[in-house]
């Protein structure tokens, strides 16, 4: 990062903080920033939910610590109206949201870009555990070099703009040497638990958030099989979703039942064995490119913990060399190149709209 004006996004984390001080040791002038996103509830003093109560006064209490200027700027409104009642739509037609990319498309990077502009930056420093690499045809976003910490699922709709402009100083490190560093310098943040749970929803129970917006999340339904026989009675399909086993409460069948499909228009959560989740395809929405064209051998990630299985990309379809199991709609579909030896270079991705049954097509 030799730039004179560093902005660095501190969301209050040891990541984050870390950026900052590595940035700050550079000798560049850093501007630490914090987007205020939601102020409500159990989060107000929650550590480690990111951008809130606490971890606000985490972020400003390292950039005291640095010497370094800090902002906080509320965007709790736009925040509501773009990821929180996005993420409520999404559960009640019965998809499976990503509030982090959503978050990202907006809030996070465009808000953050256009400050970090404002302020004269000559680029934007993240905590992400991602690799930026320069390529032959300009920047390029590779998997961080350890696996379990990659983020580059998340930002999939990273802009080459964006990328241009960005940096992520962590993506070449363990996460252990990250908490060292922030011991060495003193940080208080240094052993600060990470955020295991969505930001704006703390203690995990996402049914309780989508209530809240929406009043009608509880409308109950029928439990059907493939065929329609109706099996039962669920509890509103934001309790459910795909691939999901345990919560269904359906005894005296043949095998495990297993969530196949939501129907919100019926408000029917379809159910079957494990060999009906197999999906060979599924149709895109939204897609993202990065960087130059790209027609090699492709490797595909349809969940954030998922493993990269080889794939295709035909149009706006993504067709599996395998079938996978448990994709659903609102998940989104990531593309990969492979191992160039800087890792697994991020090719872009697009939102899942709709799949395209393994079993169904065997039988």
């Amino acid at each position: 990062m030799s730039a004179r004006r560093v902005v660095v996004a501190m969301s209050g984390g040891v990541d984050s903080s870390v950026v900052a001080a590595l940035a700050a040791r550079t000798g560049a002038e850093t501007i630490g920033v914090t987007l205020q996103l939601y102020d409500h509830g159990a989060a107000t003093g929650k550590t480690g939910s990111c951008c809130a109560g606490q971890d606000i006064r985490d972020a400003r209490a390292v950039a005291d610590k640095l010497g370094i200027a800090h902002y906080v700027f509320d965007h709790e409104s736009q925040f509501r109206e773009s990821v929180i009642e996005n993420f409520a739509d999404q559960y009640m037609a019965g998809r499976t949201p990503i509030p982090c990319v959503r978050c990202n498309m907006g809030v996070k990077f465009t808000d953050l870009f256009r400050l970090a502009r404002e302020l004269g930056a000559d680029c934007l420093a993240t905590g992400h555990y991602v690799r930026r690499v320069e390529g032959p045809a300009g920047a390029e976003l590779h998997r961080a070099a350890d696996p379990a910490r990659d983020q580059s699922y998340f930002l999939f709709a990273t802009t080459q703009e964006q990328l241009d402009y960005l940096r992520f100083p962590l993506g070449g490190l363990p996460k252990p040497e990250v908490r060292k560093i922030a011991e060495e310098l003193g940080l208080a943040v240094a052993m600060k638990p990470d955020s295991q749970d969505i930001c704006f929803v703390p203690d995990g129970d996402y049914a309780k958030i989508v209530r809240k917006i929406r009043p009608d999340a509880d409308d109950v339904g029928d439990i059907v099989d493939l065929e329609g026989n109706m099996l039962g009675q669920h509890k509103g399909l934001i309790h459910y979703t795909v691939g999901q086993r345990r919560g269904i409460d359906i005894g005296g069948q043949p095998e495990p039942l297993y969530v196949v499909r939501l129907d919100a228009a019926s408000k029917q959560v379809v159910v079957g064995p494990r060999r009906a989740l197999a999906v060979n395809a599924a149709r895109l929405e939204e897609m993202n490119w990065i960087g130059a064209d790209y027609d090699g051998p492709m490797l595909v990630k349809v969940r954030s913990l998922a493993k990269l299985v080889p794939a295709r990309k035909v149009g706006d379809r993504v067709l599996f060399d395998t079938p996978e199991y448990g994709v659903a709609p609102g998940q989104a579909a990531v593309f990969y190149a492979p191992d160039d030896g800087q890792g697994e270079r991020m090719l872009g991705g697009g939102w899942i709209e709709e799949t395209e049954s393994a079993a169904l097509e065997a039988a």
